[in-house]
C-alpha cells in the first residue's frame, strides 16, 4: 500500500466509522476497487484510533462518569453497569465466531446484503415517533446486540445501535453517547483478540498503517461533530436511501 492508498483508506475510515453508513463496508469496497489487499487486523488498527476519537469529542461526559464513580455516585455506577452489560454480546461473537467473521470479512456479497440490512434499520429508526424515555436495561441489552450485529463488514456500528435504541422510543441524543462510549471498550476488545491471536505480524507496513490512523482520527473528529448535528435534527434515518442504493449497487457489481 503506497501513501496515496493510506491516506484514501484513513478518510473512509475517519468520515464513515461515525455517519451511519458502516466503515468496514466501505473499507471492503475501497479496497476491492483500488487493488488493496489488507488483511482484516489494519482494519482493527484504523478503527482502534477512532477510540480517540470519542475520547476527544466525549471527554466531559467521560470525566463525568469517571468522577461519579469515584464519588460512588449510583446513576454513575448505573450507567457502567449498563455499558458493561451492553458489551457483552459483541465479546460473545467475536470470541465465538471470530475465524468465521474473518473468513467473510472481505466478501462483497456479505457488504451488499449488510447495507441493505443498515438500510432497512435506518428506516425503522423513525418509528415510533415520540423518543423521551431515560435509557435503561432494556435499552442497553438491545443496543448491545445491535452493536454485535455490527460485526459484519456492511452493518453500520453507529447506525445499527442508534436506530434501535430510537425504535424502542429513547432519547436519540442519550443513545448516541451511549453508543459512543460502547465503542470504547468495543474496539479496545476487538484489537486485543488481533493481538492475542498474532495477527499484528500480518502487517507489511506499519508506517502506512499509522499514516492511515492519523487521517483517520482526524477526519473521524470532525465526522463525529457533523453526526451530534444531524441527531439533534431528526435527519439521522436519511442515511438508509444511501445505504440501500449502495447495497444494490454493490451486489450487482458482485453478480454482473
Amino acid at each position: 500500500m503506497d501513501i496515496f492508498g493510506a491516506v484514501v483508506l484513513g478518510v473512509i475510515q475517519g468520515v464513515t466509522e461515525w455517519l451511519p453508513i458502516s466503515s468496514s463496508g466501505h473499507l471492503v469496497i475501497a479496497e476491492h476497487f483500488l487493488g488493496i489487499s489488507q488483511p482484516l487486523v489494519f482494519d482493527v488498527v484504523i478503527q482502534l484510533a477512532s477510540v480517540l476519537v470519542v475520547l476527544a469529542v466525549f471527554w466531559k461526559d467521560i470525566l463525568k462518569l469517571i468522577a461519579g464513580v469515584l464519588k460512588n455516585d449510583p446513576a454513575s455506577w448505573k450507567t457502567i453497569g449498563f455499558l458493561a452489560l451492553a458489551s457483552v454480546p459483541i465479546a460473545a461473537i467475536g470470541l465465538l465466531l471470530h475465524d468465521f467473521i474473518a473468513s467473510i470479512f472481505k466478501s462483497l456479497v456479505t457488504v451488499g446484503i449488510s447495507l441493505l440490512i443498515t438500510s432497512f434499520l435506518l428506516f425503522l429508526s423513525r418509528y415510533p415517533e415520540k423518543k423521551t424515555k431515560p435509557l435503561d436495561l432494556k435499552s442497553s441489552i438491545g443496543i448491545g446486540l445491535a452493536q454485535a450485529l455490527a460485526i459484519l463488514p456492511g452493518v453500520s456500528r453507529s447506525g445499527s445501535t442508534i436506530s434501535v435504541g430510537m425504535m424502542l422510543g429513547y432519547k436519540r441524543e442519550d443513545v448516541a453517547r451511549f453508543s459512543f462510549l460502547m465503542f470504547i471498550p468495543a474496539m479496545i476488545g476487538a484489537a486485543s483478540l488481533e493481538i492475542y491471536k498474532g495477527a499484528l505480524s500480518q502487517i507489511a507496513d506499519p508506517w502506512m498503517v499509522a499514516l492511515s490512523a492519523l487521517v483517520a482520527i482526524i477526519a473521524g473528529f470532525f465526522s463525529l461533530k457533523l453526526l451530534m448535528q444531524i441527531i439533534k435534527k431528526d435527519l439521522f434515518s436519511y442515511f438508509g436511501i444511501y445505504c440501500a442504493l449502495l447495497g444494490i449497487i454493490t451486489l450487482i457489481v458482485v453478480y454482473l
